[in-house]
């Protein structure tokens, strides 16, 4: 688990990292450079689940080196199978995404972190989420260098 001491508010808890595929961690259906390292890195402190609907059919390809769970699920309905994935998960949560399948999983998580990657955001996630970040090498390096988490959020 990593827990972030964030001065004047509650910690940020993390045993389940939730991970958006195509436009979060994945560009075209490849990874987009430097997460592979990082998920490798961070898979030895929580558990990293990446949801996809693998609409390029490379998600487990890609993902199989690094040792993390692959989470698929049709297409059709994607927020809530992506919903009902990290509802079983029970707590300390954390989901990143960029899409407009993401709105309920980050509503369902105790924290979200949208990123602006390539592909586009969803606007309208950004009042669902607790941080936005320029992109997913800067989502996760909040986890792996927690002084940036704590400078966003301290009050």
């Amino acid at each position: 688990m990593i827990q972030v001491e964030i001065p004047g508010r509650q910690d940020v808890k993390v045993e389940h990292l939730v991970l958006d595929y195509n436009g979060t961690v994945a560009k075209d259906g490849e990874l987009i450079d430097g997460v592979a390292e990082r998920l490798l890195e961070l898979k030895e402190l929580v558990d990293v689940h990446i949801l996809t609907a693998d609409t390029y059919g490379t998600a487990r390809k890609q993902c199989e080196p690094l040792g993390v769970f692959v989470d698929t699920f049709p297409r059709a309905n994607a927020a809530e199978c992506k919903v009902e994935i990290v509802r079983n998960l029970k707590e300390n949560r954390m989901c990143i995404g960029n899409g407009f399948n993401d709105v309920l999983m980050f509503d369902e998580a105790e924290f979200a972190v949208a990123v602006l990657e390539e592909e586009g955001t969803y606007a309208g996630l950004l009042s669902h989420a607790d941080v936005v970040t320029k992109g997913i090498v800067d989502a996760l390096d909040l986890l792996l260098k927690p002084n940036r988490l704590k400078a966003t959020l301290r009050t």
